[in-house]
């Protein structure tokens, strides 16, 4: 497998990563599975807070892997603090992953439930220079991590997203993406689990305190849908469909979650 090529596929997928990047087989990877009798409620857990500045909002671009939202993160415009983060954490971009039907396609599972997707808002820490100094350190990434949960009512909020699928429809297709606040796309409680874990995507650096929300967002079937129409082939090359970019569960090793409500 060469090393650009990683995939999701059976010849490049995530049973084959570490062959090219050893760190998908370190001792702090994610996602896992969240058993409730195995949290700890934890009382120092504050409640987090995101500021985000709508006009930070850059490009959406499918990579052959995911759909991305790309954010300007040259300063503190749109920001992350509170929860269990020490500091001021930067939104750089925020992503999903989803299954090929509805019932499956999130990378964490919650007491042996599957979601239909799983969107990451990916931020840095500023205190280690750039981003990539930040991949290298243990406190350098936070990722919020929202469950979608298939049910009858279309989110509209994930409206924007959905319409520009049309424009992104192929690998390396990019399109302008502005004035979008992504803090549209919390669920109503603030309640999360955290934990330390790593990207789910190669190289797989274990440089993330995870917070994932508890309450997932309701979206429609029909949203879903529309999100497995983007191809992971070119413009010229036959369709192939974007699904099931998701990494299995990985062992948990004797970390601790905590949880911020009982």
């Amino acid at each position: 497998m060469a090393q650009s090529v990683w995939g999701y596929d059976s010849d490049n997928g995530p049973e084959h990563w570490h062959e090219n990047y050893p760190m998908a087989k370190g001792d702090k990877q994610s996602p896992i599975e969240i058993n409730s009798k195995d949290v700890r409620h934890d009382n120092s857990l504050g409640p987090w807070h995101a500021s985000y500045d709508p006009g930070a909002a850059k490009t959406i671009l499918n990579n052959g892997r995911t759909c991305r939202v790309v954010f300007d993160d040259m300063f503190d415009r749109s920001v992350l603090r509170g929860g269990p983060l020490m500091g001021t954490y930067r939104l750089r971009q925020l992503h999903l992953h989803w299954g090929s039907s509805d019932d499956h396609g999130s990378e964490h599972v919650i007491d042996g439930v599957k979601y239909a997707a799983e969107l990451h808002m990916v931020h840095w820490n500023p205190k280690h220079g750039n981003f990539a100094g930040a991949l290298k350190q243990p406190d350098g990434v936070a990722v919020v991590g929202i469950f979608l949960k298939v049910g009858k009512n279309p989110k509209p909020e994930m409206k924007r997203i959905l319409e520009e699928i049309d424009n992104i429809k192929t690998k390396g297709k990019e399109a302008p993406f502005q004035h979008f606040d992504p803090s549209i796309l919390f669920p109503k409680s603030r309640d999360y689990w955290t934990y330390h874990g790593s990207f789910t995507t190669p190289p797989c650096e274990e440089c993330i305190t995870w917070i994932l929300l508890r309450e997932p967002i309701e979206v429609s079937s029909d949203q879903m849908a529309k999100l497995r129409t983007l191809s992971k082939s070119g413009e010229n090359e036959p369709v192939k469909p974007l699904v099931d970019n998701w990494r299995p569960l990985q062992p948990v090793k004797g970390r601790i979650v905590r949880a911020s409500f009982k």
